[in-house]
């Protein structure tokens, strides 16, 4: 694989990614402490010098909780965001000027080999963007922090091989539990978060989608599982079983059958999450 990409934590608590593209190192969000990215980093064998890019979605705290310790430990890392997430958080403030690359939904950005792409989030922040890494024929495309798959959203994650999704609540955990209903309003509306039947549909979608294109080109196309890795779940409204659950049911619902067509994980709320390797697939 030409991507790989490693949770070191995901929850509405904090989140951050390390992804291995092309041989570039790179950080999507960095919700966590820089100490905790730090150490997740050092158990991959990498060092922060040897981060690329800074990828960040938007500013909710558990997005760029670290921003300026990990621009200063990460001295020759570019930082991504978009003009809304810079201007409406403070934790950019020490980021080298020259360092600093303010992008917006629908551009591309480039790394050596590899080809960053962007797209627009439903979510209550100012400009939220989401990512998307291609390089050697292959796409990792990471989705959370949005209440709905708008079809921007769609035509720019369908045909990625690797998926971090958002499986953030689960219906009944959300309504029955104990936030106060202007939040419970909040999560489930079209800014808010995915739920678990939502996810469970959308990556349904997708995957129907990618058996019509083996059928017209039995060349290769799409030959390999989906990867998907399902994040953000929430602490109180959601449990890790149900989200895995609820996904694979929608999945096995609609005709797909895990480890030929689908490997799937859930990522941590706290410690390491990798997606299994391709070759792991036959023994799931």
């Amino acid at each position: 694989m030409s991507i790989e990409i490693t949770s070191i934590g995901s929850s509405s608590s904090g989140n951050s990614y390390i992804i291995r593209a092309g041989g570039h190192v790179i950080l999507l969000d960095v919700g966590l402490t820089a100490k905790r990215i730090c150490e997740a980093l050092s158990e991959l064998d990498i060092s922060p010098e040897d981060v690329d890019a800074v990828l960040i979605t938007h500013e909710h705290v558990d997005h760029v909780r670290s921003v300026r310790a990990i621009a200063r430990k990460c001295g020759s890392a570019l930082v991504y965001a978009s003009r809304g997430t810079f201007e409406n958080t403070e934790n950019f403030c020490h980021v080298p000027e020259e360092r600093l690359r303010l992008v917006g939904a629908g551009e591309i950005a480039e790394i050596g080999d590899l080809q960053i792409s962007t797209f627009p989030l439903s979510h209550d922040a100012a400009e939220p963007i989401g990512y998307a890494i291609e390089v050697g024929g292959e796409k990792l495309a990471v989705v959370t922090d949005t209440g709905i798959i708008t079809d921007e959203i769609y035509e720019a994650i369908h045909d990625a091989g690797t998926l971090v999704f958002e499986a953030n609540h689960d219906l009944e955990m959300l309504m029955f539990g104990g936030y106060p209903y202007r939040v419970k309003v909040r999560i489930k509306s079209d800014n808010g978060h995915l739920s678990n039947d939502y996810a469970g549909e959308v990556l349904a979608r997708i995957l129907e989608d990618r058996r019509e294109q083996r059928e017209k080109h039995p060349d290769g196309v799409f030959a390999e599982p989906l990867r998907i890795m399902l994040a953000h779940l929430s602490f109180h409204n959601n449990m890790p079983l149900f989200a895995r659950q609820t996904v694979e049911d929608a999945l096995t619902a609609a005709g797909f059958r895990k480890g030929s067509d689908y490997l799937i994980e859930v990522a941590a709320r706290e410690g390491l999450t990798s997606m299994p390797l391709i070759q792991d697939s036959g023994a799931l």
